[in-house]
Formats: C-alpha cells, structure tokens, sequence
C-alpha cells in the first residue's frame, strides 16, 4: 500500500497503539511476578508455596518402614480420649500442643512431660497405670487408617523388605491389634517396639529406634535405602537424624512448617505413589 505524504494510515495506527497497550501489559505482568518471586524469599506466603517451591530431591529406596500410631492405625485419637479422660479429673486439658509434644515419646517419657507440663498431682508411674487402665478399654477397637491395608498389601505383594518402628510397648501393640489387625500386621514381619526394646535407648526425636528397626533387615541396607513412613513430627526428625527419607502423613491440625523435614507430605496413605520412590508401582 502507497503511503501519500508520509502519513501512516489511521487503521495502522490504532494497531500501534493496541500493540503499544499489549506490550506494556505483558511488561507489568512480569514486573509484579519478579515483585512477588522476590518477596516470597521473605517471607513463605502462599504464592512461593504454590508457585516457586523448589521440589526435593527423592532417591529410589529398597526397604520400608512404618511408624504404627496415628500412620496405620487411628490410635492416635484414642490416646488423646485416654489422656483427657485422665486429666479431666483435675479439672485440666490435654491439648494439641501438648499431644504434639509428647507423639513418638516413649510411655515413661509422656508421663512424665503430661504431668509436669499440666502439674497434675501424681506420679509419672501413677499416670502410667491409669493410662493402662484407659488403653484397655479403647485399643482393642482401633481401626486401619485409610490407605494403610492397600499400600502394605502391595508393597508385600510385591517383595519389598517392611518393618514396623513404634514407641508402643509389645503389650500396647497386641493390645491394638490382635483383635482386629493380626493379619495385615503379619506382613510387617521386622518388628520393633521402642518402649519395649532395650536397643532403643532414646524415643523419637532421636534416632535410635529407626537405626534398630533398619539393623533387622536381614540383608542390612544402608540408611539411605530406607524409607520411613511417620505422621509425627517427632518421627520424621528421628528418621531425618537416622539419614532416612520419610513420608509423613501428618495431623491437618499440624502447622506446615513443622513438615518441613520430610520429604514429602501426604493428606493420606492413599495418595501415596510408590514409584516415585523407586518401588513398584500400584497394578489398579
């Protein structure tokens, strides 16, 4: 098209100014993305959670090993009936925090921190019996969490090494799962109870009961060939200490950012995906 004296059609020049209007606003748009990628260094706000997360690092592992309470079993609400139940008499709270606390103790070592912590008055050992005395009443009826009898049927299934590390006594976990459980339990065949074990020297977040757990394998794997599956924060400190990866499957209640340390956080059991591990994956 021949331009006469120089002039640009009026046409041409409504495009410029859209192309204009079009630039600026893609410019703007990246202005306010580097704006928030910078601030979210900062500060973790919902954008660097959703956005800008780096992804952790997952190596492929060879052996499995579960904590019980809270993770395969619904337990972990029984406790805290059994502990209020306790409390109540005096007239106190056992509260999230405090369960929070105390998850992956060993018994003495919950006693101990529940009494001083809400200044009961009684003994450790004198809470301990009432305790028992609650645990007798509410375990025989715990049930499987979602997700747990599909994922441990797979993994034996499919010959995968799995142990069983909790901070119950051997007592507590006949107590939770004769009844109902024997069967599915039957396939955790290196057990190891941490309140019971005098191998385990120290509860969660320590690292002893992992390491003792791992030393029942019969082919011995290095840590790093295990992965750990906890709903504790104390747990996954305890795994991370003993140089092991670990799903946890924590409480909603519990703040983010005390999941930090595991390597990958799950709402359940059942959205579990083996293969990312480098297991074999689900056939259904």
């Amino acid at each position: 098209m021949a331009l006469k004296n120089n002039k640009i059609p009026e046409d041409d020049g409504i495009s410029l100014k859209i192309q204009s209007l079009y630039c600026f606003v893609q410019l703007r748009f990246i202005v306010i993305f580097i704006q928030l990628y910078l601030l979210s260094f900062k500060k973790n706000n919902f954008f660097f959670n959703i956005f800008v997360e780096p992804v952790k690092m997952v190596k492929p592992v060879t052996h499995v090993l579960f904590d019980m309470d809270g993770l395969l079993l619904n337990t972990e609400d029984l406790y805290t009936v059994a502990f209020q139940n306790i409390v109540s008499q005096y007239g106190k709270e056992y509260t999230f925090d405090l369960k929070l606390k105390v998850m992956g103790f060993h018994s003495h070592e919950t006693a101990q921190t529940i009494v001083s912590e809400l200044e009961l008055p009684m003994t450790p050992e004198e809470f301990m019996t009432e305790s028992k005395k609650q645990f007798e009443v509410l375990f025989p009826d715990a049930s499987l969490m979602p997700g747990a009898k599909r994922l441990i049927e797979h993994l034996h299934k499919k010959g995968v090494p799995m142990g069983l590390a909790t901070s119950s006594s051997e007592e507590s976990y006949h107590l939770k799962v004769d009844k109902h459980h024997q069967e599915i339990f039957s396939l955790l065949p290196f057990k190891t109870f941490g309140a019971s074990d005098p191998n385990v020297k120290r509860g969660k977040p320590h690292p002893d009961i992992f390491l003792v757990a791992a030393s029942k394998f019969l082919d011995q794997p290095n840590c790093e060939q295990c992965l750990v599956f906890e709903d504790a924060v104390n747990g996954v400190k305890a795994a991370r200490a003993a140089g092991m990866q670990v799903v946890m499957v924590p409480d909603p209640r519990i703040n983010k950012s005390l999941t930090e340390e595991a390597t990958i956080v799950l709402q359940s059991l059942e959205h579990f995906k083996p293969e990312v591990f480098g297991l074999p994956p689900f056939e259904d």
